[in-house]
């Protein structure tokens, strides 16, 4: 009868550690400034020392890229969990004759 639609949590599950500070400090740039960014400071610094020979700082980059990875599959998976909730809406509506949230003509 009542049903209620299921919660999708937004943002990501991993905590902020780097602080503004720390990434100002480090001068990462604002697009990099994720949950990840705690493992660019690090890499970076390495990359520097090591003149940004690619096969000098490889653990460094693993974890940092594991880390950015992981971070888009849950992007991912959020936005599957939306598009199943809307599609359940969308069926439902279609089942009580109602007028479409979304019209046919805007996913075409």
């Amino acid at each position: 009868m009542g049903e209620i639609p299921e919660e999708v949590k937004l943002g990501s599950s991993k905590p902020m550690i780097a602080t503004q500070e720390e990434m100002v400090e480090a001068r990462i740039p604002i697009p990099y400034r994720d949950q990840c960014a705690h493992l660019l400071i690090p890499l970076n610094k390495c990359r520097s020392a090591e003149f940004f020979l690619p096969w000098k700082c490889e653990n460094e980059r693993h974890v940092y890229e594991k880390c950015e990875y992981e971070l888009v599959m849950e992007r991912m998976l959020q936005m599957q969990k939306i598009r199943e909730r809307e599609e359940k809406l969308r069926q439902k509506q279609k089942q009580q004759g109602g007028i479409p949230l979304i019209p046919s003509t805007a996913n075409a």
